[in-house]
């Protein structure tokens, strides 16, 4: 019996840090055949990678997936002119590439984060072709797309929310990662509930396994550390978490620490404020590392922070590190609205406070801090058994696969 065939697009893939890459793996080991139609890397600086540039490579393998790339104009420092010129030039690039794909597909399947064009060459091939396609909606459009650019002029808001709307009726089926997500969708496209999916992101089984680093455990012992791993964006508020944490060592927690892992559009306005704020050796900013080595940073760490923007959109969603700080077994510290901070309380493994509200996660910091350290893992492992119960990675990819080949 021949294998199905599945082409998965997606802008952002392999060797860029997103979770398409575990999902394409985790589909060629249940015995599909793969190939992705992708980006060339540089996300999240807007620097093309090692390797890496305008004339290519435009054909890789990636355990055992056949890679076709398309240009895209670089992000080039994450200014405003450059992150729209390549949200718009991949698309186009992308559907001039099509051509090159070999076809025999059975489904058509797009990670689709930021920006929702990214799905309409997706679109064009599986209609062309007479084969479903899935949209996994992780990045509500226009709506996450004002969290990066502040879209003021009605014109361009109505042109927006006329393309977002357009492209995700256009899809066969949707994936959302939480029923009030999947209920938005509904209502947008005016779907039936059958045709919209509830899946929440699972995370790699590696972040459930803690991985002791002595030097760097060394590096900062003696402290609270509260951390932070994944992308700086305006979406995070990590400014308001800067004053928060200040704003808790000044009312007592003199040992907490924000080690924030990873970069992005907003780390020069981080970093400027800390300067502003004199924050001194209240935070540090270690910069990016491999997927893989985040566990050594969730080992170390005494409470898990995680925070999104003032936005009911935004409050739609679950964040992807959710399911990877629960699999660390740490408490999580949750300044969010919405679905994501439901998450958190349900699991009993965590402080919540609104989003943005500077005050209340002070007090949460602080009240986590002077907690004895018994208390606090009996919050990590009441996050442990909620990762174990919702966001397994075996369980999820299956409903995955599922829906996408079979709608079902």
């Amino acid at each position: 019996m021949a294998k199905e065939r599945l082409l998965v697009v997606t802008q952002h893939f392999w060797p860029e840090n997103f979770r398409i890459n575990d999902i394409v793996e985790g589909f060629l080991q249940d015995g599909l055949e793969v190939d992705v139609l992708c980006g060339l890397p540089n996300y999240p600086k807007g620097e093309w990678f090692d390797g890496y540039g305008p004339q290519g490579p435009w054909e890789e393998h990636f355990h055992g997936a056949q890679v076709f790339r398309a240009k895209e104009w670089p992000r080039k420092g994450n200014t405003s002119v450059n992150i729209f010129l390549n949200y718009v030039s991949w698309p186009l690039y992308a559907w001039s590439a099509l051509d090159r794909l070999p076809g025999g597909y059975d489904a058509v399947f797009c990670f689709n984060t930021s920006p929702v064009l990214m799905c309409w060459p997706a679109i064009r091939y599986a209609k062309k072709h007479r084969i479903p396609f899935t949209n996994y909606v992780l990045d509500l459009w226009p709506e996450n797309l004002y969290s990066v650019l502040p879209v003021q002029n009605r014109v361009l808001r109505s042109i927006a929310q006329g393309v977002s709307d357009w492209l995700y009726r256009r899809c066969d089926r949707l994936i959302a990662m939480s029923t009030p997500l999947q209920q938005r969708l509904c209502q947008r496209t005016g779907k039936p509930a059958q045709a919209v999916a509830a899946i929440p992101q699972y995370c790699e089984d590696f972040y459930a396994v803690p991985q002791h680093d002595p030097a760097l455990e060394a590096r900062f012992a003696g402290r609270f550390n509260l951390v932070f791993t994944g992308t700086f964006t305006p979406a995070q508020s990590l400014d308001f978490v800067l004053r928060a944490v200040l704003e808790a060592r000044a009312a007592g927690a003199e040992g907490l620490h924000l080690l924030l892992v990873g970069d992005g559009m907003s780390r020069e306005s981080l970093q400027a404020l800390a300067q502003e704020l004199q924050a001194g050796d209240a935070v540090t900013f270690y910069g990016s590392v491999p997927a893989a080595e985040v566990p050594k940073f969730t080992a170390l760490a005494d409470a898990l922070l995680i925070s999104l923007s003032d936005s009911p959109d935004l409050g739609l969603t679950v964040p992807g590190k959710l399911a990877s700080y629960m699999a660390a077994g740490k408490p999580v510290v949750a300044s969010m609205n919405g679905a994501g901070a439901e998450a958190v309380a349900e699991s009993g493994g965590g402080l919540v406070s609104p989003a943005c509200d500077v005050h209340a996660l002070a007090e949460n910091l602080l009240a986590l801090y002077r907690i004895p350290a018994e208390q606090r893992a009996v919050l990590g492992a009441r996050s442990k058994a909620y990762y174990e119960a919702h966001y397994r990675r075996a369980e999820l990819l299956r409903r995955l696969e599922t829906f996408i080949l079979q709608g079902a």
